[in-house]
């Protein structure tokens, strides 16, 4: 059966909701981070070493189980098949667990190798404090590996508030671990490494805490898992074999997308100290609407479209509703953040971090990163939405390729504008990590054109619209321009008030300018928050 429009703005609506509750913990996390360590050596290892279970929780989480695993499960869910539907939650259940429980070992046995191929510019005490934090962290990657399974199964079902506000246990768990020992660091180096020292078991403990919060919702909703008989693929119907058939493109296919921020990080690893730290602050800005309107969307979308199967015209005309009705809906967010980055970079960045360590010249530098990060921010985020859809069509193979494209171009531009890039201006070497995330998004613009040619080969063609972009890119620059102002006139000198002022003037003056201008978004969000709070 397929959702009406009501239930699917709900969906969406309960992702985005558990998202930013997500992220605002995230973003408090992140506040204390800074506060307490600033950018210096013990933050540029707790970055790089942190980058390995997040690129695995991406990996397993967002990408392999939500393109392999859930348009097979939504599929018998949506059926009624709920015999099936319970096996194959079980046998992948199963493997995953006892998957990552081999990873785990072998990531603690062998993390002095991987971090020469993480962090090749750390030597020394750097080098080995990011070897000891990789290992106490990789026990949390298989609960977090575990987490993704249940978001898969809880998506699946349409309950889509927990799992994406699951990550609220672990942030909880870690901020605690800030605010009790943080203020006894001293500000000293031995102070620091004690301190990341601390916020590393405190990630595993706050990763069995998101795992846990999910596992009474997924007894409730799956009432047939059978995780000892679910463990054999195979079996009525051949879907669990469909799962594993589609794991290894898939996996294939994320992995090349997450070895592209891999790339990043290591070369921000060779630029100066503090590169790492920097690009690793400026992603938290940048994941917020990535994930709160890319992944809300195509989270709640994916499912809906992996139940509509066929390939005469009408199914094909179904999916491309679906898929530009998101798109439209993904833009009408995506664009005046990437506007905010640039025009209000350093307000957004002085408000969330500016404290303690983290000094206004460390918000300078940061600004210039989110301004090359917001370069490729709408094409990262609509190219989601392309992959998605290959992947509700059980097309796994396709995306990979782009997504290999896009890693080798990265890999290339990056080194060029962030080791000789700056050299060739005059700049200063810590400019080239804001040449790095530029360079990224020139990547992810090319990725984003051959996802959506290939895309209207299969299903027709399906754009946002030149003329719809036109209208939220102007209306964007407009709202920034009487915020650019007041920034100006306020100054810098309390960036907490700052930005609570200008922010809110900003996002209220584009949302009028799209409303008189007759941007169907704008009411159509107001609905989504109506329908979410009627229901709560």
């Amino acid at each position: 059966m397929t959702p009406q429009p009501s239930q699917r703005g709900g969906g969406v609506a309960l992702v985005a909701t558990g998202i930013l509750l997500s992220r605002i913990f995230g973003l408090v996390r992140g506040r204390l981070l800074g506060h307490f360590l600033g950018a210096g050596d013990a933050m540029d290892a707790l970055t790089a070493a942190i980058r390995i279970p997040n690129i695995l929780q991406n990996l397993f989480g967002e990408g392999v189980l939500s393109a392999s695993f859930i348009p097979v499960y939504a599929t018998m869910v949506a059926h009624g098949d709920e015999q099936e539907a319970g096996r194959i939650a079980g046998a992948i259940g199963a493997l995953l667990a006892l998957a990552s429980t081999v990873l785990v070992l072998v990531g603690i046995a062998v993390a002095p190798l991987a971090i020469p191929l993480i962090a090749p510019g750390f030597d020394h005490d750097k080098r080995e404090l990011t070897i000891l934090l990789v290992r106490i962290m990789f026990p949390g990657v298989g609960l977090l590996v575990l987490s993704a399974w249940a978001l898969g199964v809880l998506n699946s079902h349409g309950k889509f508030f927990l799992s994406y506000a699951s990550p609220v246990a672990m942030n909880a768990v870690m901020i605690a671990a800030l605010l009790w020992y943080g203020p006894h660091t001293g500000g000293t180096l031995e102070g620091h490494v004690h301190l990341v020292t601390m916020i590393a078991w405190a990630s595993v403990a706050g990763s069995a805490a998101q795992l846990g919060v999910q596992l009474p919702a997924v007894w409730r909703v799956e009432r047939k898992l059978r995780l000892r008989d679910g463990a054999r693929p195979g079996g009525r119907g051949g879907s669990v074999a469909t799962v594993f058939t589609n794991f290894l493109p898939v996996f294939l296919g994320r992995g090349v997308v997450q070895i592209s921020g891999y790339v990043d990080g290591l070369i921000a690893s060779l630029i100066m100290s503090g590169s790492v730290a920097m690009l690793g602050y400026a992603q938290v800005i940048t994941m917020l609407p990535i994930s709160l309107f890319g992944m809300s969307v195509s989270a709640a979308v994916l499912p809906e479209m992996s139940a509509v199967r066929g390939d005469d015209e009408s199914v094909r005309a179904a999916l491309r509703a679906k898929l530009g009705d998101a798109l439209r809906r993904v833009a009408f967010y995506v664009v005046p953040s990437a506007v905010a980055f640039l025009a209000l970079g350093d307000v957004i960045g002085a408000a969330l971090y500016q404290t303690g360590e983290f000094t206004r010249d460390h918000v300078v530098w940061l600004w210039a990163v989110l301004a090359g990060s917001a370069v490729g921010l709408l094409a990262g985020t609509l190219g989601r939405l392309y992959a998605s859809t290959w992947y509700a069509l059980r097309d796994t193979r396709t995306p990979l390729v782009f997504a290999a494209v896009r890693v080798i171009l990265t890999a290339g531009l990056g080194l060029i504008a962030s080791r000789w890039l700056p050299g060739w201006l005059g700049l200063g070497a810590r400019w080239g990590v804001a040449g790095l995330t530029a360079s990224a998004g020139v990547s992810a613009w090319l990725e984003f054109a051959l996802l959506r040619r290939s895309i209207a080969r299969r299903i027709g063609a399906v754009e946002v619209g030149a003329g719809y972009l036109l209208t939220l890119w102007s209306c964007a620059v407009v709202a920034a321009v009487p915020a650019f102002g007041i920034k100006l006139a306020v100054g810098t000198t309390h960036p907490l008030a700052l930005g609570l002022i200008v922010l809110p003037i900003y996002g209220c003056t584009y949302l009028a300018l799209a409303a008189t201008f007759g941007v169907q978004e704008v009411r159509a969000a107001r609905g989504r928050i109506g329908r979410l709070f009627g229901r709560s």
